[in-house]
């Protein structure tokens, strides 16, 4: 394990926040250190972390990389697509030049491992994609939505450095499907529990989603179980759009997907929904977890995809 010094990237958004307070139960003598480029608050004063509001930039973080020498690397604090969170100018400094420099950063002072977080929204929601996308299959985000762009050379760039330094240094880069939870306030999150919000009419595809509790976990076990590699986190059960809107019971209003297509654009200033999830509310882009299951098990989460949703219906 290399959890004794640990620096969180992004330790004010919910996951992180959850991902400490599991470190620190699981390991009494940890040191955490949180990082965000954002104001943070809401953090429980404990005397195994300490955190720090930084710019993010090469100059910031080597600095913190000489005090603290961290074991592990916790990369929690990619930039998210919606219009609430900048411009693709600023995505592109923190996601992919941001991004590089920690890796360097790690690879200069040692660390002994790196945990990446990406997303699976990387393979793109298409009409041929197949029932359940490996690993391996090709990243296609980006061919029709071009704000993207970032996040899917980010996950290339972690994974092509990944191999390229694996004799050095453990790096492991997680694609979760559809994460929700009370705490989380994602896009997905947003739109199952806004009322009336257009849900389309022909079209249902099927979904996947994990509980933020079992994202956290996950995220912890990367650090202490999982090897170099790439790996789809999901659970083995799948819900449809319809179903999952069902069990959210939150009202919706059915309209042709065309009229999705419209609404979004006209209410996006408002409603934040990134205008590229309207294709993964059309065509499936569900996970194959094969690969995790191979080191975790079977029973590797502790909540299913209808058992998370109703969780969030209660919140």
């Amino acid at each position: 394990m290399s959890t004794k010094k640990v620096l969180i990237i992004g330790i004010q958004g919910a996951l992180a926040k959850i991902t400490a307070e599991l470190l620190i139960k699981a390991h009494p003598d940890i040191r955490i250190h949180g990082v965000d480029s954002r104001p943070i608050d809401n953090i429980p004063k404990r005397p195994h972390i300490t955190v720090q509001q930084i710019k993010y930039n090469r100059t910031n973080f080597e600095k913190l990389f000489r005090e603290h020498q961290f074991e592990s690397v916790l990369h929690l604090g990619r930039l998210g697509h919606s219009p609430a969170m900048g411009n693709i100018h600023k995505r592109i400094d923190i996601n992919l030049v941001g991004t590089n420099t920690i890796l360097e950063l790690a690879q200069k002072f040692r660390s002994k491992k790196v945990v990446i977080l990406s997303t699976h929204h990387v393979y793109g929601a298409l009409p041929d994609n197949p029932m359940f996308l490996r690993e391996d299959s090709p990243l296609r985000a980006s061919f029709k939505y071009a704000e993207l762009r970032d996040v899917v050379e980010m996950d290339q760039m972690c994974t092509n450095w990944m191999w390229k330094n694996q004799n050095q240094i453990q790096t492991i880069v997680l694609r979760p499907c559809n994460i929700i939870g009370p705490q989380i306030k994602n896009s997905i999150t947003q739109y199952l529990k806004t009322p009336y919000a257009p849900l389309p009419l022909d079209y249902n595809p099927m979904f996947q989603f994990i509980h933020e509790f079992d994202m956290a976990t996950m995220i912890v076990n990367a650090v202490e179980k999982l090897g170099t590699g790439i790996y789809n986190v999901a659970g083995d059960d799948v819900v449809s759009l319809h179903e999952a809107s069902e069990i959210i019971g939150v009202k919706k209003v059915l309209v042709p997907i065309i009229a999705v297509e419209q609404l979004a654009k006209v209410l996006t200033p408002v409603w934040k929904f990134p205008l590229y999830l309207l294709d993964y509310i059309k065509f499936p882009a569900t996970l194959d977890n094969s690969e995790l299951k191979k080191t975790l098990g079977e029973d590797t989460f502790r909540f299913s995809a209808k058992e998370a949703l109703e969780l969030l219906k209660l919140n």
